[in-house]
């Protein structure tokens, strides 16, 4: 069981290190640009990924499916739904994307940012929305392989998307080898451009039948399939918006209550401490992967052996790496933007985040395999459970009772203090084994 769980999360783990490290050298490079350039990248990231919550509930309700059907030997059927899921994804993604392009100026506005980082954040949100449709075919092919069993291709994949990213930043941000200077608009055609180049390949491996999942003509059952798709992902999706939002709104207290500084502090802390996060996401695919395999194949104590195994793997691996990130953290924070003040408070940001890493390791884990089982609504009730009621909620009456910027970083404890005692029980029910059955 260790070995299938290593097996399965080793390369999503190092896929998402090199996306962790391009967004390192993304920050370092925008960076230059000044405090208002990394705050704007911060909340054209927030939104970014807040239009992208549907098409996660694509990817998961697609990933519970064909990890049900690879488990029970039904190849051609999990082909099937990884084609439905292109179709959804497409559609869903092209509406995000003109809501994206269109609405720039609207979102950044919601942020109170001061003028300079506004105007940036709406330049930033408006190029890296035009790249949507892409991103959405890369996001849902490689889930679908990764249920299947195959993290392998998708690790090919991320490495050539992050080498296009850190290629496109020197050439479109400083203006490298003759190309235009672009500044914070380069950033983020760089992060498109590197999303078009990886998703070219996964479409030629794709149609070419050298994947795993291979694709197949359409049937009379595709409309059932994405209408599975849809039942099962909905939960997801929702719990994807709860977290944007949720995400939104501590953004936006921090850059409206407590300034530049401080949000630049909070965005370089999440993208160093990230190399920790990207961990635990990669134990959550393997514990997604095997409790969906092991239940299809009617195998449901193994399944649950196995996400109690990732989840105690990932506290590990997490909180190991978590003590030497938070024992560096001076050195790392002068180093990706050195101004005194966002320095001193990225580093008090990273050793709150540093403390919550064991409880986000659970929180990864055991809402990877709850969501493998097809019961997504439960992690849904514990996202709006931490994140609203506990985070921002507290945030509010901390800012509320004018107390500094540390309180507000500190109620992210509150959130997976929440989360993780909802999900422990959950997990130790069993009632996750019918979830698909009794929907």
């Amino acid at each position: 069981m260790r070995a299938g769980v290593w097996q399965l999360a080793w390369p999503t783990v190092l896929t998402n290190l090199l996306q962790s490290t391009v967004g390192l050298t993304d920050v370092k490079v925008v960076g230059t640009l000044g405090a208002a350039a990394v705050a704007a990248a911060t909340t054209g990231h927030r939104v970014f990924f807040a239009l992208q919550a549907v098409l996660m509930g694509v990817s998961v309700g697609s990933s519970a499916l064909v990890a049900r059907a690879w488990g029970a030997n039904e190849r051609g059927e999990a082909a099937r739904v990884l084609n439905s899921s292109l179709i959804l994804a497409g559609l869903i993604s092209l509406g995000m994307s003109i809501l994206g392009v269109g609405l720039s100026d609207t979102f950044a506005g919601l942020f109170g940012l001061a003028p300079e980082a506004r105007a940036l954040a709406a330049i930033y949100m408006r190029w890296i929305s035009a790249f949507t449709c892409v991103f959405a075919f890369g996001l849902v092919l490689s889930s679908a392989l990764r249920a299947a069993g195959d993290t392998r291709t998708p690790l090919f994949i991320g490495a050539i998307a992050n080498l296009m990213n850190i290629l496109f930043l020197y050439l479109l941000v400083y203006g490298g080898l003759g190309f235009p200077k672009l500044g914070i608009a380069g950033a983020a055609l760089a992060g498109g451009l590197a999303f078009c180049v990886s998703a070219l390949v996964q479409l030629w491996l794709w149609r070419s039948g050298r994947l795993r999942l291979r694709s197949v003509p359409a049937d009379a059952g595709q409309r059932e399939r994405m209408r599975a798709i849809l039942h099962v992902g909905t939960p997801a999706a929702l719990e994807q918006l709860v977290v944007q939002a949720g995400f939104i709104a501590f953004t936006f207290i921090i850059a409206r209550f407590y300034g530049t500084p401080a949000l630049a502090a909070y965005g370089i802390g999440v993208q160093i401490l990230s190399v920790s996060f990207v961990i635990g996401f990669g134990f959550s695919i393997a514990a997604s992967t095997l409790v969906g395999q092991n239940l299809g194949a009617g195998y449901p104590v193994r399944a649950a052996h196995s996400g109690w195994r990732a989840m105690w793997l990932a506290v590990a691996s997490m909180s190991v790496l978590a003590v030497l990130i938070v024992a560096c953290a001076r050195p790392i924070a002068r180093m990706m933007l050195d101004e005194p003040e966002v320095v001193r408070l990225t580093v008090v940001f990273i050793r709150v985040l540093g403390v919550a890493q064991p409880l986000m390791a659970v929180d990864f884990a055991l809402s990877g395999a709850l969501r493998g089982a097809g019961d997504t609504r439960y992690p849904l009730y514990t996202t709006f459970s931490g994140l609203i009621c506990g985070r921002v909620f507290l945030a509010v009456l901390f800012t509320w009772l004018e107390l500094p910027v540390e309180w507000i970083y500190g109620a992210l404890l509150a959130d997976y203090s929440i989360k993780v005692t909802m999900l422990v029980s959950r997990f130790r029910s069993g009632q996750w084994r019918d979830a698909l059955r009794r929907s």
